[in-house]
């Protein structure tokens, strides 16, 4: 928990450049939000794993919902920045098994119709990951989360 309240009360300074990634990746994840309520609702489905215990179209939903949050966080709370970075990263997480579970099952969706396309896919989750940790600082304050102050770096 020390760990957590660390990581909330230390938001690193960042740049120009990973201010505007900070953006970008909020833009994305308000596009693919709104996919999973509109247009792109049938290719997520695709994507639910068969042992999730609810019903795929409600989990489409709300990850969608958690994807436009996510969104207007990275936009618009820039001050918790690297905390809004960990949030997504644990999304990311979280629902990477989807990847897999499509990967595995052979489910065509977003024009991944091989496995060896659907393979490939799975490595794009760390790299947003990676994306997401640097543009918001988050890897920052992981390293500084032992500091004594609570400051700005």
């Amino acid at each position: 928990m020390e760990t957590l309240k660390a990581i909330i009360n230390s938001q690193p300074q960042t740049s120009q450049l990973q201010t505007v990634f900070r953006w970008l990746a909020g833009a994305f994840l308000l596009y693919t939000g709104t996919g999973h309520l509109t247009f792109s609702r049938q290719e997520f489905l695709a994507q639910v794993p068969n042992w999730v215990p609810l019903n795929g179209d409600l989990v489409v939903v709300l990850s969608g919902i958690a994807e436009l949050l996510l969104g207007v966080m990275l936009i618009g709370l820039g001050r918790y920045r690297a905390s809004v970075g960990w949030l997504v990263t644990l999304f990311l997480v979280a629902v990477f098994p989807g990847n897999i579970s499509q990967y595995v099952n052979h489910r065509d969706a977003f024009g991944l119709n091989s496995d060896t396309s659907r393979f490939l896919r799975l490595f794009l989750q760390p790299v947003f990951i990676i994306w997401i940790l640097w543009a918001t600082g988050g890897w920052e304050a992981w390293k500084h989360r032992n500091d004594e102050t609570e400051a700005d770096y």
